[in-house]
């Protein structure tokens, strides 16, 4: 007598035999249809208990999508473990959030954990609260705004994408005191990065992009002229003799190492179509798929922030036109500003910093709540994950979003005199005063 169990596994063999499984939601391959055609298999089965072989077949078929294995799970046995984690990321990220956002995709197939995976390999930095997020493309801005506007109006103190819009000012005229002593300021930058629109960014690019990125950016700089004028460095291809020159002018950028970079996708296919042009008189410089799409740096050694500030502009714009004239444009809204990577860097993008000896300020209890008030931020003289050592800083704007590039470089002026001048007040022995905090938006 044959069981019960038996004859409702070979229902279900014939049921499968005959292709209806076709139009069950998740659909079999093609050879897995043939295998329980066949009358030796169908034996097997039987004897296996088909409905145990179909749930191993979907859970390994190389048809089946990884998308579709997501979503065989729900959101809350995917959502990551934030507990130890500082940054802000994991300070905006909420269950609920995660479920409204995890199977969401931008039109490039980026998803929202591609977005965190960097915050969620690295629970904290150091020396700064990291982001703990990246952009892939200039629509993760908006597919994932839950996540992202929190995270910007904590990053960019109480800056609010919804209700607020981003200025932009590349007058440098307007700049005052911008010739700093140089007994105490050892170097000048100013600093920002711009994406080309309609191609991915440096997370989420296929190597076809980052190629064409290269190819639109390099193109137009060609065309600039008189002391913008200058060459390209491909990583890929410069001479030996080459590479020591840049590494001896200090432009040459390595291979990140960063985890915060590494993490989040930017040393894929290194070197490729990474590259450095910079102008004869090597004062203006353009990195070319670092962290971003470009890196648009003026600099030079000394104290007149002011002339590094409208060769910055000068170029920029000028980069800009060029790149129009490509039938290109930069990445670009009235809320956020300039679209780049990583939402610290958005608005602006710009970060206008000095090397300056500080021996006595520095060793100050107050130096820090200084610092806080006037909205700068300090770093080692080696970049981001350095420590200060010595007297020597780097010092910089700490906002992004929500003021020009003119207010920014002026805030920078404004503040590096003012700690100069506390640093001139301690050697004579005088008292120096905390300032009061800086109003951070115009109303």
């Amino acid at each position: 007598m044959v069981s019960s169990t038996l004859l409702c596994n070979t229902d279900l063999i014939v049921f499968l035999s005959q292709g209806v499984w076709d139009n069950c939601p998740v659909k079999m391959a093609s050879s897995f249809t043939r295998m329980l055609s066949s009358r030796n298999t169908a034996v097997m089965l039987v004897g296996l208990g088909a409905s145990t072989l179909a749930t191993g077949y979907l859970m390994t078929d190389s048809a089946v999508t990884a998308e579709q294995r997501m979503k065989m799970y729900p959101p809350s046995a995917d959502y990551p473990d934030l507990r130890k984690h500082n940054n802000c990321m994991a300070s905006a990220l909420t269950p609920a959030i995660y479920a409204r956002l995890r199977d969401k995709r931008t039109p490039n197939d980026y998803t929202l954990d591609q977005c965190i995976q960097t915050g969620v390999d690295n629970p904290g930095h150091p020396f700064i609260k990291t982001v703990g997020m990246v952009a892939g493309d200039e629509e993760s801005y908006e597919v994932f705004a839950e996540l992202f506007d929190p995270v910007i109006k904590d990053r960019h103190n109480g800056y609010d994408p919804h209700t607020m819009k981003h200025p932009t000012d590349l007058d440098a005229s307007k700049i005052t005191s911008g010739m700093f002593d140089e007994k105490y300021v050892l170097s000048s930058r100013v600093r920002t990065g711009r994406s080309i629109r309609g191609l991915s960014l440096p997370p989420a690019c296929s190597r076809s992009e980052r190629r064409e990125v290269e190819r639109v950016v390099v193109t137009a700089l060609s065309g600039l002229k008189g002391d913008l004028s200058g060459r390209y460095y491909g990583l890929t291809d410069m001479t030996d003799q080459e590479q020591q020159q840049l590494i001896d002018d200090h432009f040459l950028f390595d291979k990140p190492v960063s985890p915060l970079l590494t993490c989040a996708g930017m040393a894929r296919d290194w070197p490729d179509a990474r590259g450095i042009w910079h102008n004869n008189e090597k004062t203006f410089l353009i990195w070319i798929n670092e962290e971003d799409h470009s890196r648009v740096i003026s600099m030079e050694k000394g104290g007149n922030m002011k002339r590094v500030f409208e060769r910055f502009c000068k170029g920029l714009k000028e980069v800009e036109r060029l790149i129009q004239e490509r039938g290109w444009e930069f990445m670009w809204n009235e809320r956020l500003g300039y679209i780049l990577t990583c939402p610290s860097n958005l608005g602006t993008g710009l970060r206008a910093g000095v090397h300056v000896r500080l021996p006595l300020l520095s060793k100050d209890a107050r130096f820090s709540k200084i610092l806080d008030n006037l909205r700068l931020q300090k770093r080692g003289t080696g970049g981001v994950d350095t420590a200060a050592t010595g007297d020597t800083f780097d010092i910089s704007n700490l906002d992004r979003l929500g003021k020009s590039e003119v207010e920014l470089v002026q805030l920078v002026v404004d503040g590096v005199n003012y700690l100069i001048e506390c640093e001139k007040k301690l050697e004579k022995g005088q008292d120096i005063k905390v300032p009061a905090p800086l109003v951070q938006f115009r109303k």
